[in-house]
């Protein structure tokens, strides 16, 4: 069955909105060929859950315009909390549709790390954003809602790191929502190039408690040979979005992508991780904790293909349900024909806190090749009465005691991430949204 889309913008808007960016003109061009092809799409069909209701599409505005900061002291206090002013050198904050503040060392500059807007990105640096930008990580004609980012992509971030050269500091993005109308396209991507390192962490925030618009989200990692990207992300956002992620890394000879993802929205969520591990001797280690409650619908993808010899890929996903909350969580590690001595593991989790809550885990291993090494786990329960009766017989309240037990859960994915303001945050948002 064909689902109709209504467009929201013509082609002449998307030219208009463009040049409003000073974008390259090759991403213009992008664009315009993506929204021609919307329509002759098909949709994603996430396992197991029925998206042919949800608005993708219809959306208020296109864009806002939202103020900027003259420094780092005039974030709203939910966002400065996540930011250490002092000591983080290396920081881009994105309002709503707008740049709003960046920061980058000397140092790193003067080594050629580049840290900027999309838009600044495509043109003062065109040649290498056009290099990676939707050509062989994510593709705009995948499906109808990469197309549909493809032509509305509205903020996001570029990062490249040169050769030879090692981030010691985190580099923070902190994409800050506060206008109810505000849509969210954003595109990041991130290259590490041979034997760097760089760590990258991103915030979410949504400060308003609903949203009207959509997220439509996309994040594309490079890791040349012997390079390290360590991706760290929290996912806040309001209530009433209707929210499409995907994260996806393609990895070098003897490189490494590590994903840490903490996947709090209060919004109907679509989120996608995928790797491909190319190179020889690469490696992913993927883990995300999620939290769903009141009525939302979610479904979450964690997967890694093996591609080179030798490759080793770890999915880990713990998640928790209360009230009427649902969700699927799909683990899935390939090994494709010629990926000898590769090692796919992975282990889905999922805790239910009520009665209507409903968690449910498919691990799932696809293997082409004899020479490898495999296995999965998947529990889907409640709380084990057995540590809250041990808690409790030690003085602690049945509350407490089942707190305790879900933060413990959660922590191997909370503990990894490097930023000590964001993993509060995401200690915060875990402790509010299981209370």
């Amino acid at each position: 069955m064909t689902v109709e889309t209504k467009l929201a913008l013509t082609g002449e808007d998307v030219r208009s909105y463009s040049a409003t960016t000073g974008e390259a003109g090759w991403l213009t061009d992008l664009r315009l060929d993506a929204l021609s092809k919307v329509d002759s799409l098909p949709m994603p069909k996430p396992d197991k859950t029925k998206i042919d209701k949800w608005n993708f599409t219809e959306f208020p505005v296109h864009a806002v315009e939202s103020t900027v900061y003259e420094n780092l002291s005039e974030l709203p206090d939910d966002a400065k909390s996540l930011v250490d002013a002092d000591n983080q050198k290396n920081i881009y904050v994105q309002h709503n549709n707008t740049p709003a503040y960046l920061s980058l060392s000397d140092e790193l500059k003067e080594q050629g790390v580049i840290l900027t807007d999309i838009f600044t990105a495509s043109r003062e640096h065109s040649d290498l954003v056009k290099k990676y930008y939707m050509t062989d990580g994510v593709k705009a004609d995948e499906h109808r809602l990469t197309a549909f980012h493809a032509a509305l992509m509205n903020g996001g971030v570029f990062v490249y790191v040169p050769k030879n050269v090692e981030v010691k500091q985190p580099i923070q993005v902190l994409f800050l929502h506060d206008d109810a109308q505000a849509s969210l396209f954003n595109h990041v991507i991130v290259v590490a190039e041979a034997n760097s390192a760089v760590t990258y962490v991103e915030n979410y925030l949504s400060t308003v408690p609903h949203a009207e618009g959509l997220a439509n989200i996309i994040s594309e990692v490079f890791t040349g040979d012997n390079a390290v990207v360590t991706y760290g992300a929290v996912d806040v956002l309001a209530e009433g979005f209707t929210t499409y992620v995907n994260r996806r890394g393609i990895a070098g000879r003897d490189s490494r992508i590590d994903w840490a993802l903490g996947l709090m929205n209060d919004s109907n969520t679509i989120s996608d991780n995928l790797t491909h591990l190319v190179g020889n001797g690469s490696r992913c280690d993927m883990k995300s904790v999620v939290v769903g409650r009141g009525a939302q619908k979610q479904n979450f993808t964690s997967e890694i293909v093996h591609w080179g010899l030798d490759t080793e890929g770890h999915i880990l996903k713990h998640g928790v349900m209360k009230d009427s909350a649902s969700s699927i969580f799909n683990g899935i590690g390939k090994i494709e024909k010629g990926a000898t001595r590769s090692n796919a593991v992975q282990e889905s989790r999922v805790l239910m806190l009520s009665e209507k809550a409903r968690g449910d885990a498919n691990p799932i291993l696809l293997i082409d090749e004899d020479d490898v090494t495999a296995g999965h786990a998947a529990s889907v329960g409640r709380v084990d009465p057995l540590q809250l009766f041990y808690l409790m017989s030690r003085g602690i309240s049945k509350q407490e005691a089942e707190r305790l037990v879900i933060h413990g859960f959660l922590e191997p994915v909370v503990s990894k991430l490097p930023i000590e303001g964001v993993k509060k945050q995401l200690t915060e948002v875990i402790e509010r949204k299981v209370r």
